[in-house]
This record gives structure tokens, C-alpha cells and sequence, in this order.
């Protein structure tokens, strides 16, 4: 390599992806301190990820619409940037629900929250790691797919609990309201499992 070789030029999409999916982690490690503690401001910080988010993949968006030849499939740009976005979408409504509802948190829900977290962390690290790196970048989402079933059978557990013999009208009011939130975290991994194959779908085409 001599004075004046080329750097490699960085892949524009695998930055605003990796932009998208660091807001997403951030998000979820909002959310999970939401849970240990109801702290007003966490909902503002996550509202705020939670447009800048919005930013990047509108700017993703409009790249994808003015690029003719891309350097992934283009549809598997804008699933992975989607699916990414439907996370911190859950988080966010999640956050909100908490708040609205009056929601005090279960060790299920402390439970799905942490084990989401990690899977978008995971996410995140499989995101930054596609470009140069793509067999590490499907070992991460290997280990967001594994969490995201952790936190399935979590889901199940606490479903199963939350049915458990209702003991007055009171209690099934809580049930409900309960089993809202456990739905969009249980949909948020689904759509976290969903990011993990597009990774994994990308690796295999790059090989």
C-alpha cells in the first residue's frame, strides 16, 4: 500500500442502519431503567430516541430512493431498517402504556425487558460488524435469535401466571392492562428475531 492508496469508501447505508440500531439499544436500556425505576424523564429520553430514530431511517429512506445500484439488497436494507424500527417502536408504546395505565412492574415484565436489551444490543453489534465482518455480524444475531426465544418462554411464563386463578375485579383490570404490555414485548421480539435473519439473509448472499 503505498502514500497515496484509497481508503475504502464506508458503505452509507451500513452507518445510517447502525445509527438506527444504536438509538434502538439506547432506547431499550431507557426502558429497562423505566421499569426499576418510574422516572418521568426516562419517557422523555426515550420519546426523544424515538424521533431521532425516526430521522435516520427517513434519511435512510430517501437515500435507498436515490441510489440506483446499492451495495446490500435493497430490500434487505429497508427490512432490516424496519424491523429495527418496529423495537424501539414497542419500547416506546411499552414506556408509554406504563405511565398512562399506572402499570407498577412485574419481575416478568423486569424480566423481558433486560433479555430484549440484550438482543438489541446484540442487533446493534450485528449491524456495525456486516461490512467488514460478516461472520462475526452473524454470530450476534445468532445470540439476539437465542434471547428472543429466552424471552419468549418468559412471555409464556408470565401469561400463564398473570391467568392464574383472578381473584376479584380488581385483579382482572390489572390482568389485562398487564397482558397489553406483555403483548408489545413479545411482539417487539418477534420483530427483533425478524432483524436477526435479515443480518443473517445479508451474510449469506455477502459469502
Amino acid at each position: 500500500m503505498g502514500l497515496f492508496s484509497r481508503r475504502k469508501k464506508p458503505n452509507r447505508f451500513i452507518e445510517l442502519l447502525t445509527k438506527q440500531a444504536e438509538h434502538t439499544a439506547e432506547g431499550l436500556q431507557i426502558l429497562l431503567q423505566y421499569v426499576k425505576n418510574q422516572d418521568e424523564s426516562l419517557a422523555r429520553k426515550l420519546t426523544e430516541f424515538e424521533k431521532q430514530a425516526d430521522e435516520v431511517r427517513r434519511i435512510l429512506i430517501d437515500e435507498l430512493n436515490r441510489t440506483f445500484i446499492t451495495p446490500i439488497d435493497r430490500e434487505d436494507i429497508f427490512s432490516l431498517s424496519l424491523t429495527i424500527d418496529d423495537v424501539l417502536d414497542y419500547a416506546n408504546s411499552t414506556l408509554e402504556e406504563m405511565a398512562m395505565l399506572e402499570i407498577e412492574p412485574t419481575p416478568f415484565l423486569e424480566r423481558m425487558v433486560s433479555l430484549l436489551s440484550e438482543a438489541a444490543s446484540e442487533i446493534h453489534m450485528g449491524v456495525m460488524r456486516l461490512e467488514d465482518h460478516p461472520s462475526v455480524a452473524n454470530d450476534h444475531a445468532v445470540r439476539a435469535k437465542a434471547l428472543e426465544n429466552r424471552m419468549e418462554t418468559v412471555y409464556r411464563e408470565a401469561i400463564s401466571d398473570l391467568f392464574h386463578m383472578p381473584r376479584d375485579i380488581d385483579h382482572i383490570v390489572e390482568m389485562l392492562k398487564l397482558r397489553e404490555l406483555y403483548r408489545h414485548l413479545s411482539n417487539a421480539a418477534d420483530r427483533g428475531d425478524a432483524a436477526a435473519n435479515v443480518i443473517g439473509d445479508i451474510v449469506v448472499k455477502k459469502m
